[in-house]
């Protein structure tokens, strides 16, 4: 169990093991006792604002760092370089060769993991048909776009099959379309029976993909466990309607509003309060079409948890990502 407020299943033991992670830079206290479990099968998000400590915990998973105290753990004992080499990785920033045909250099890093350049060429081509890249082949990396860049990164991390993915801000700059395509690739992934790990600091975004979760906060775990599970479990809840709210609609010993958007408004409700007493306050002085009453969003349980919205950065903690799409 990780530090935090945590829900977990316990179904499946986790393959992907950190535990009590100490970091410290100089003065800089970056991570702070964290605790990860990467259950197979599963996609696990590691979540928080820009700086929380994401990254270096990446590079602690993957032996790039030594941490000062803690230990990473691979089914169920000490991970070791041979099993980190097994993982795939896809960093942050890109690492691939621009000038290097797109099949190419996919089949020279499924060589490096010890395929065939047959196999690793059977791979690499079936990567590519599912990534909507097939006709992109031959291309070479600087005349893709930058989705388009993105999905070749993920298709090196994977080329090899490995039994961990573990992905740093994936979606970050990514247009629909090319976040679409990742997710049902990072689906077919976990349908297999195999480990993902990813890092987002874009909670919306992310929400309908992550079935567990790590929300860490200034290099402290401040949640955890099974998402579906910390929602239903949170007594937060808040109503949503389809009109403009204002905010002097509500007595606020009831509601508050907390966003409004195209689509209505989105009301926390206080302990207690009946959510039909708000709905006909907000009827009086407007037509409401749609409502409904909600747990809450991934946003929401971090700022409950936090005490602070996710977009409210940390101090950095990372510097230059470390290297390519294949296990640094």
């Amino acid at each position: 169990m990780v530090p935090g407020r945590s829900v977990h299943t316990g179904a499946v033991p986790p393959s992907l093991v950190a535990r009590g992670i100490h970091q410290r830079f100089g003065d800089r206290v970056v991570l702070d006792g964290v605790g990860l479990e990467v259950p197979p099968g599963r996609v696990v998000g590691l979540l928080g604002p820009n700086g929380a400590g994401k990254t270096t915990l990446m590079r602690i998973l993957f032996g790039v760092l030594t941490p000062d105290t803690g230990a990473v753990e691979w089914d169920g004992r000490l991970a070791t370089d041979d099993d980190r080499r097994s993982w795939g990785y896809m960093p942050q920033e890109r690492g691939l060769y621009r000038d290097m045909p797109v099949l190419e250099q996919l089949v020279w890093i499924a060589r490096l993991h010890g395929l065939s350049t047959a196999d690793g060429r059977a791979r690499a081509t079936r990567l590519l048909e599912q990534l909507g890249l097939a006709d992109r082949a031959e291309d070479k990396v600087q005349d893709l776009s930058g989705g388009m860049a993105q999905r070749v990164q993920l298709a090196a991390a994977m080329v090899h099959e490995p039994p961990l993915l573990v992905l740093d801000e994936p979606f970050a700059g990514l247009d629909p379309v090319a976040v679409a395509f990742l997710s049902d690739v990072i689906g077919e992934h976990v349908a297999a029976g195999r480990n993902l790990l990813f890092s987002s600091h874009q909670l919306d975004l992310v929400e309908d993909l992550c079935e567990d979760i790590t929300l860490i906060d200034r290099g402290r775990v401040v949640l955890s466990g099974n998402l579906a599970q910390l929602r239903a479990a949170s007594e937060e809840r808040y109503l949503r309607v389809s009109v403009q709210v204002e905010d002097d609609w509500v007595d606020p010993a009831l509601a508050t509003v907390r966003s409004r958007s195209a689509a209505g408004s989105r009301l926390r409700l206080a302990p207690g309060t009946d959510p039909g007493a708000v709905l006909d306050l907000v009827r009086a002085h407007g037509r409401v079409d749609d409502f409904g009453v909600e747990a809450p969003s991934l946003s929401e349980l971090f700022l409950d948890a936090a005490g602070h919205p996710v977009d409210e950065p940390n101090a950095s903690d990372d510097g230059a990502e470390v290297d390519a799409g294949r296990a640094p």
